[in-house]
């Protein structure tokens, strides 16, 4: 499955933003979906995650209650809306495809992921 994330950009302190990762191919209902962010000088980090069904979700501590992951299966495409921004969320964003079993932050289980989009919060 190819990945097109966007809906990126600069956004104020207690801003929102929502983004969304479009995905090719017609089994993407079969493929879990996470997103995770890489901020300059520091690794990649997990965001969130839903499962195949969307009926599964699942946070990192420091986006929780502030991050929500939903997927459109008919649309083919994830999205990731963001509240309560804080400077510290900057960062490229990236979604990520994999077959899971069970949802994992566990970046090298994801198989496919999109080319990114840049958040920056502004303080």
């Amino acid at each position: 499955v190819q990945l097109q994330a966007s809906g990126g950009g600069l956004v104020q302190a207690g801003g929102s933003l929502r983004l969304s990762c479009a995905a090719s191919g017609r089994t993407f209902s079969r493929y879990a979906m996470g997103w995770f962010r890489q901020a300059l000088g520091k690794e990649r980090e997990f965001v969130a995650a839903i499962s195949w069904s969307g009926v599964s979700t699942g946070y990192a501590d420091s986006v929780k209650g502030r991050f929500t992951i939903s997927r459109g299966n008919a649309k083919n495409t994830v999205y990731l809306q963001m509240n309560s921004l804080k400077p510290e969320d900057t960062a490229i964003y990236y979604c990520a495809a994999g077959v899971l079993g069970t949802l994992t932050p566990e970046a090298e289980r994801y198989d496919s992921w999109g080319q990114g989009t840049q958040v920056t919060v502004s303080s």
